[in-house]
């Protein structure tokens, strides 16, 4: 059984459901700083302990036989709480970015390295249907060498919803560089091809539109684009979170022989596979439209179809149980997070400096871990509007 604790329930709300649905799992305490809206939706947490304060939910959960903790908290407050979780002997589970400077990449991979807890990202999105079809297309050798790449998310949303989700001048949201948010368009890459990032250079570009409400939201730029050189020689071009007027996601990897992809003008539920006429095999057609379809998965497909993000949510929580429980070594582990929020923290700064290439450290290696240690250059303020040694958006002249 695993007895688990979930730190952020209004993000984590979507995981406290299937939590509650899995016989496997029981949540036995729930932190929030709203905690008057916990209370007064007790009855949906059923016997869980209720608290605000991060080192009491770590204490009472412990009592009640915590072992792992879920974080849902604030986008650029997960490693602080990940270490703080390990170093009291609980394994973490942690949605979003694992960390929001390179120091803090480095502090969290020697946290797991030291306490020997287990670590997990929650990125949901390579677990898709869809781009679980796509990773089993690649899987089987048939696109040949790969050369390329693309992951694209696209999350706008109206002025007035922005605001409604910017709650105060020193929100996360009002700071958030666009490249930062990176996760939902480079993990499926990373997944799909098996691959690693080791260079990102990168540009940003500036909406109008966001610049209405600078005054409130400060991070006025409409997309983040990065280009990464990979560990298996393909380039990935990808997005951070943009506000593209785009009405889709989509992800494409194309090799030498045959490419995939799907999003955007292909059929819903479909992946869409090519081949050249000269590289087509005589049993293939040269244009397939294949159906991404969880019905073969048996009952585990059925749930996972109920599940939020096209299904990636449920698979999140079977991984993270053949992670805590079985012993499972999880794919997105310590190593492949903190490479991710690396290559969104280096996007970034190359953004700034109009494109220049930087190197992505190998955070299995020491040596590649002492050149960033120190390094804390951060976008975002504290609470108290101090701490910011970043800008956020790219300068801009009127």
């Amino acid at each position: 059984m695993l007895k688990i604790g979930v730190f952020g329930a209004w993000r984590g709300n979507s995981y406290i459901n299937l939590f509650k649905q899995d016989e496997d799992i029981e949540i036995v305490a729930i932190c929030d700083r709203n905690i008057d809206s916990l209370i007064e939706n007790k009855a949906d947490f059923e016997n869980a302990y209720l608290c605000a304060d991060f080192d009491d939910f770590l204490a009472e959960g412990t009592k009640r036989g915590m072992n792992a903790v879920f974080l849902a908290n604030f986008f650029n407050e997960h490693a602080p709480y990940a270490i703080k979780a390990m170093n009291a002997g609980l394994d973490v589970i942690s949605e979003c970015t694992a960390a929001a400077t390179l120091a803090q990449c480095v502090e969290l991979v020697e946290c797991v390295e030291k306490t020997g807890r287990k670590y997990i990202l929650a990125e949901n999105y390579p677990f898709m249907t869809q781009n679980l079809l796509m990773e089993k297309i690649i899987s089987e050798g048939t696109l040949g060498s790969l050369l390329y790449a693309e992951g694209e998310y696209n999350h706008s949303g109206s002025t007035e919803e922005l605001m409604r989700l910017t709650p105060g001048e020193y929100h996360w949201r009002a700071w958030l560089p666009r490249t930062y948010y990176v996760t939902h368009a480079l993990g499926p890459i990373m997944y799909m091809t098996k691959s690693m990032p080791l260079y990102v250079s990168a540009r940003a570009a500036h909406s109008d539109l966001l610049y209405q409400i600078k005054e409130k939201r400060h991070n006025y730029d409409g997309a983040g684009i990065m280009f990464c050189e990979m560990d298996n020689g393909m380039i990935a071009r990808f997005t951070g979170c943009t506000a593209m007027a785009s009405d889709y996601s989509r992800y494409r990897v194309a090799g030498d022989l045959a490419s995939v992809e799907w999003g955007g003008y292909i059929e819903e539920g479909k992946v869409r596979k090519f081949y050249f006429g000269h590289t087509k095999p005589e049993n293939e057609e040269q244009v397939s439209l294949l159906k991404a379809d969880l019905s073969e998965l048996g009952e585990e497909g059925e749930k996972a179809k109920k599940a939020g993000h096209g299904g990636g949510d449920y698979w999140i929580v079977q991984n993270m149980k053949k992670c805590f429980i079985d012993g499972e070594d999880a794919y997105f582990d310590v190593y492949k997070a903190a490479a991710m929020s690396a290559v969104a923290i280096l996007g970034w700064r190359s953004c700034l400096n109009h494109g220049e290439n930087f190197k992505i450290p190998d955070f299995r290696n020491k040596e590649d871990r002492d050149t960033v240690r120190n390094d804390n250059l951060t976008p975002f303020p504290d609470e108290n509007g101090n701490g910011a040694t970043l800008p956020c958006a790219l300068p801009f002249k009127e």
